[in-house]
């Protein structure tokens, strides 16, 4: 008779915890650990179906986590199934011991009882896209780091641009011809600019290679579709196609905004509800993605349309660019509503949430 065998693993870079757990005996055996090699676990597997001298089925499965989705292939490539769990979606509980050993018993009784989430493993492609998008918003990271320094060092040595508004070809030109009294003081300044040059030829030349990756027949009429919305322009709407890969894998929109994070919390008890903030579970990139495009719904006058917006929306089909424009100008009003009432960053979150419905609705053709 064939059985299931579940193999938690708690992996690291050093090494791979390992344990078997079967529901028939309910019994956690064969616990081990591993050097963070797949030839490791496959002889380690091959052992146990040895030990068990019978038809035996294995289930595998660890944490997302520093591996990605390395091991998962692995371990499909050598015939086991394999899966990712959420972390965020496993139970939990307060002042929980935590050991290697213990997290790796908890993951397999976790796939035996379905007490998890899986993650979805997206195609190479999808994969390989999403690192460089993400290797690119590191790069702006830093950018932003460095002009926060460059302005330190002058604010500490009591230089002050006199203009309206910081980074502007004015503004850069001034920090160029910038005396700061002192050799090496002016050569730190200069060092600072030459990163900040580099850094900006680096990003200008990464979004030519995002508008590329956008470009190809995969890519190109979602991401057209997703840039008729206010605040989504290339960057954000391939982003969007690569993170998610298959939006039909949320049956609702609620399912897909809780996957954001975007949903409220709650800690409740008895009759007593207490609603807390957003969960912020799930894709954090996303999420941040999703509030600076609502930021945009700040700005502009309602019931009237962009000359940018008309464009972006240019080779879309009319049912599409009338849902867009739907959305587009009830989030601008329904923000204008909220930050009288609210907090303006409160607002941005009910909006960035709304967006992220609109968004479902689109890629899943729900525009009628």
């Amino acid at each position: 008779m064939n059985s299931i065998t579940y193999i938690g693993l708690d992996v690291h870079t050093t090494n791979y915890t390992i344990c078997a757990y079967t529901i028939e005996n309910d019994k956690i055996f064969a616990e081990t650990t591993i050097k963070p090699d797949i030839k490791e676990l496959d002889k380690y597997l091959k052992r146990l179906t040895e030990l068990q001298n019978s038809d035996v089925t294995f289930v595998c499965g660890y944490e997302a986590g520093c591996l990605g989705y390395s091991l998962y292939h692995q371990l499909r490539e050598k015939g086991y199934e394999c899966i990712i769990l959420a972390p965020t979606t496993m139970p939990s509980t307060a002042n929980e011991i935590k050991t290697d050993k213990r997290d790796a018993r908890k993951i397999a009784k976790c796939l035996a009882y379905g007490t998890y989430s899986k993650v979805f493993v997206p195609s190479d492609e999808d994969n390989a896209v999403k690192e460089y998008i993400r290797m690119r918003d590191d790069a702006k990271m830093m950018l932003k780091q460095t002009k926060q320094q460059i302005i330190a060092l002058c604010t500490r040595h009591d230089k002050r641009f006199d203009g309206k508004s910081n980074w502007t070809q004015r503004h850069i030109k001034w920090l160029h011809e910038l005396d700061l009294g002192d050799p090496v003081l002016n050569e730190t300044l200069a060092e600072y600019l030459v990163t900040l040059s580099q850094l900006s030829d680096k990003i200008e030349r990464f979004d030519k290679r995002i508008e590329e990756f956008a470009a190809q027949e995969n890519y190109a009429e979602n991401t057209k579709k997703l840039q008729c919305f206010r605040g989504i322009k290339t960057h954000s709407a391939l982003s969007f196609l690569v993170e998610i890969g298959d939006f039909k894998r949320f049956p609702t929109a609620q399912q897909f905004t809780a996957f954001l994070g975007l949903v409220p919390g709650e800690h409740s008890s008895g009759e007593n509800q207490n609603r807390t903030g957003i969960t912020k579970a799930g894709n954090s990139h996303l999420r941040r993605l999703l509030v600076e495009a609502a930021n945009c719904y700040s700005r502009g006058v309602a019931g009237k349309k962009s000359k940018t917006i008309k464009q972006r929306q240019q080779g879309n089909s009319p049912e599409v660019i009338a849902y867009a424009d739907k959305a587009n100008e009830r989030l601008r009003r329904k923000y204008m509503k909220l930050a009288l009432k609210r907090n303006p960053n409160i607002a941005k979150t009910a909006i960035a949430r709304e967006l992220a419905c609109f968004i479902w609705g689109m890629m899943n053709d729900r525009i009628n």
